[in-house]
């Protein structure tokens, strides 16, 4: 049976979105704490292990079916195809976290939009933005850069002389975020439910990134801080299962340019806990990013007038 779908988002949307952006700021400067102690890709590697354990049981409680052959023909392929880019993805995203910091990473991973704005209406026509909404999700990467760009272009460069290596792991991991949406909603993946979705994303990140992992030569260790520790089970049983869980079910329901705007609220997020807990000021020009950011959010989301 087709999922309801809905042409705007609606406050239980916009609630939901709040949380998860909240917590996705949250998370990237979590991640960065802990790759001191845990190998990044290994890091990523135990995240979604977790997660996949975590999804499966929710599968079988929810009484949704992991065997392939109860989906549409094609699903399997589009869903190792997304579980791929979504290994990618995050493969970029830890390895970058190494070079430079967690704000200018983020900024580059949170272009997505840009990337889904302009390639998934290529193959789902009603998912185009009109002019004024190409203007609101201009002012939200304009906030975003507007917060960010004292680290962009500062003296941090001095201090992270590799830092064009993460800057430029970032952009990749946004474009293989934007692929990824692009795949669940214009293939047979679309009729797969969200946690089987999920399931396909983390299961195969699971299988991939311990190859990887291998392939750098990291180290492979248990023996962890109770810190480290919590942070994997933070990332993985809030983040890869709880919050992209509701990522996966909005994506069935709402519209994924709209949604995809949302997440320009994340880099200022990361700017916010990273005040809070490395004392990081907070400057007007964060205020006045927030304020673009919110004027974007709301221009994307302007329902069109009634002719």
């Amino acid at each position: 049976m087709a999922l309801a779908r809905k042409s705007h988002l609606d406050p239980l949307a916009v609630s939901l979105l709040l949380a998860c952006c909240m917590f996705w700021g949250f998370q990237q400067v979590l991640v960065k704490a802990t790759v001191g102690e845990v190998a990044p890709v290994f890091q990523a590697f135990v995240r979604f292990a977790i997660a996949s354990v975590a999804v499966a049981g929710w599968c079988l409680w929810r009484g949704v079916r992991l065997s392939a052959t109860a989906e549409p023909a094609g699903a399997a392929r589009a869903g190792l195809l997304a579980g791929a880019l979504f290994a990618g993805e995050f493969a970029c995203i830890y390895l970058g976290l190494q070079y430079t910091t967690a704000s200018r990473l983020t900024v580059f991973l949170y272009g997505s939009p840009f990337w889904v704005a302009l390639l998934l209406p290529r193959f789902i026509p009603g998912e185009g933005l009109r002019g004024w909404q190409w203007l609101g999700l201009a002012a939200a990467f304009a906030g975003v850069g507007l917060a960010l760009g004292d680290g962009l272009l500062g003296p941090a460069n001095a201090a992270l002389p590799r830092a064009w290596l993460g800057d430029l792991l970032g952009p990749a991991a946004g474009l293989m975020w934007a692929l990824t949406t692009v795949v669940i909603r214009s293939t047979p993946l679309a009729g797969v439910a969200p946690a089987k979705q999920l399931l396909y994303q983390v299961g195969v990140s699971a299988a991939v990134l311990p190859l990887l992992s291998l392939g750098l030569g990291e180290t492979w260790s248990l023996q962890l801080s109770a810190f480290a520790w919590g942070s994997l089970l933070v990332q993985a049983l809030i983040g890869a299962f709880a919050s992209y869980l509701v990522w996966m079910w909005m994506l069935a329901h709402y519209p994924a340019t709209k949604l995809s705007v949302f997440v320009f609220l994340t880099p200022v997020f990361a700017l916010l806990f990273g005040a809070w807990w490395l004392g990081e000021p907070v400057t007007l020009g964060l205020v006045a990013a927030l304020a673009l950011v919110a004027a974007g959010i709301v221009l994307v989301n302007r329902r069109p007038a009634t002719a």
